[in-house]
């Protein structure tokens, strides 16, 4: 598999002097570093991990490191860089629904790929998560890192709590993305875990061309399921009388109850599923960017992109999104399912002044420190260390 990694020893980084002794600087000229990244989520369907994924592989690759990501994927893959393992199949998870592939055709090509590839080092996302990324777990042999994302109750750990905890130990680095997360894995698992904070392309977000509007404008982007508290936004507009216009994104099993509760409500536009792209010019021609999720969210990426964006934030105050807004300081938060609460900031958010205008502000500071780049150079600097001296 990747049991022939001697060649580390004589690694070239684009030196020019042999094996690499330096540090993350030295590898961004070279194109020898091979890292295999392993994501369990089809790339077809949008998700926090996915868009991780791929925006960490991009900013490595941007550094020199040869980056493969293999993935599940419904259709062509989107990068030529990705290796695609198959379809996936909706599983319920984590109150969602996650399109995994933990058939034993994607175990093989997953092995396949670790064999052909020789990696330097295999990163895996979600390293229990049924599919590639167990099978990347059990069947990688060289230096292996693991990303956990989960946060919360997770009856998965529960149920394979004592050879989880065996498997893991096979992970060179343990990372978390959020202080929850950390926490969750440990709980768990045991062990010792990196905190790396996940990242935004905070650039991408700032250059989109914002969607026109006909006034003020409030954007909801995210699956159509309880947990993320659609129905609570819907009964706050409706409460407070908001005079604004409401984008929603997404789809998911609530998407026709709610649809059929707003009918004949001009203030609501069902957009359905949109592109990456649509979602970033939406979030800089929207007022705000409302977030009222009720738990299991571990990090709220989708809060840095609305800060990036220049839209105020309007979320529930839970742990995973307080990890990354500073409540009053960059984004509004409240109590979770509060959907009068959630109509006051609403109209708070939308009315403006010097204390939304220095919110905001704040908020693209905090945007700008959990981008992307640094996120990449910070694993490139985990993978180094595992690196022969």
């Amino acid at each position: 598999m990747l049991g022939d990694l001697q060649r580390l020893g004589g690694v070239s980084l684009g030196t020019g002097e042999g094996p690499h002794r330096g540090g993350a600087g030295s590898v961004c000229n070279g194109r020898d570093l091979r890292v295999g990244m392993v994501c369990p989520y089809s790339l077809s369907f949008p998700g926090g991990v996915q868009g991780q994924v791929m925006g960490i592989a991009r900013s490595l690759r941007s550094l020199g490191v040869q980056v493969q990501v293999l993935a599940p994927c419904d259709g062509p893959p989107p990068e030529a860089w990705v290796t695609p393992l198959g379809a996936s199949v909706p599983t319920a998870a984590n109150g969602s629904i996650a399109p995994i592939a933990p058939d034993p055709a994607a175990a093989v090509r997953t092995i396949r790929a670790l064999r052909q590839e020789h990696f330097d080092v295999v990163h895996i996302h979600e390293p229990l998560v049924p599919g590639p990324s167990l099978t990347a777990l059990m069947a990688g042999d060289g230096r292996l890192v693991g990303t956990f994302h989960r946060a919360g109750e997770i009856a998965w750990y529960r149920v394979v709590r004592r050879p989880a905890r065996w498997a893991v130990r096979r992970l060179s680095v343990r990372c978390a993305v959020s202080e929850m997360a950390v926490k969750t894995a440990r709980d768990a698992l045991g062990g010792d875990y990196q905190l790396v904070w996940n990242g935004v392309d905070a650039a991408a977000a700032q250059r989109a061309e914002p969607w026109p509007t006909d006034g003020p404008t409030v954007f909801f982007v995210g699956r159509h399921e309880p947990r993320k508290g659609l129905g609570v936004l819907v009964e706050a507009v409706e409460r407070c009388g908001l005079q604004a216009q409401v984008w929603v994104a997404g789809e998911g099993p609530e998407s026709r109850a709610l649809r059929a509760a707003t009918a004949g409500d001009g203030r609501f536009v069902w957009l359905g599923t949109i592109s990456e792209e649509e979602k970033l010019r939406r979030l800089r021609g929207a007022d705000v960017l409302v977030a009222p999720s009720l738990h299991g969210e571990s990090f709220g990426v989708v809060l840095l992109e609305g800060m990036a964006a220049d839209a105020v934030v309007v979320a529930s105050d839970i742990p995973g999104y307080r990890c990354v807004a500073r409540p009053g300081t960059d984004a509004l938060l409240v109590p979770p399912g509060d959907a009068a609460a959630l109509g006051r900031a609403l109209q708070r958010a939308l009315a403006g002044g010097p204390d939304i205008e220095a919110m905001k502000e704040a908020a693209r500071q905090r945007a700008c420190e959990h981008s992307l780049e640094a996120l990449g150079r910070r694993y490139l600097e985990l993978y180094l260390q595992l690196l022969p001296a």
